[in-house]
């Protein structure tokens, strides 16, 4: 059974599936009672995953990923089944952040030395998005995509991607 998507135990995809449960858990406790003792979060986002919303003048200032801390200063944290929303402030500026759970490649609260790495769950529609581009710069940089890519780039079901720079060794 070489293909993962019809294997009847996808075990890589429900261990993602429990680490990110276990993000949603510890924020869903600190959205209803606040952050215990000393515990603080460094959460490492996809900045240009679908659904991730943020201002543009932060996104120029990271285009690839963004690690946000939630410790003393953050305020309207709210959990959803897929994502949470954050208010933390920038140069003195509130700002409000949305982070889908799948753009999450790592977490961690150093005050117990605990950390997750997880893996980016691209959507179809970035799967799309990254076929385009690699066939845009393949032509040339401009121009539709048609042909055999496009139809592929249509078809798609999404890739999952690991990020290693946070990992620990």
């Amino acid at each position: 059974m070489g293909d993962k998507e019809k294997d009847p135990l996808p075990y890589d995809n429900w261990v993602e599936e429990a680490l990110r449960g276990v993000v949603k858990r510890a924020l869903d406790l600190t959205a209803e009672q606040g952050l215990p003792g000393e515990h603080h979060y460094y959460i490492t986002f996809d900045t240009n995953h679908d659904g991730v919303e943020i201002p543009k003048y932060l996104h120029a200032e990271h285009p690839d990923n963004m690690t946000i801390v939630l410790q003393h200063q953050f305020e309207g944290l709210a959990v959803g089944e897929d994502h949470f929303d954050v208010a933390l402030r920038f140069s003195g500026k509130l700002e409000h952040l949305r982070v889908p759970f799948s753009a999450i490649s790592s977490f961690a609260d150093p005050s117990v030395s605990f950390g997750l790495q997880l893996k980016i769950i691209k959507t179809q529609t970035e799967a799309g998005k990254s076929a385009l581009v690699k066939e845009l710069k393949a032509n040339g940089g401009g121009g539709e995509a048609t042909g055999p890519a496009q139809k592929e780039k249509e078809t798609k079901t999404g890739e999952v991607i690991a990020l290693d720079s946070f990992r620990k060794k």
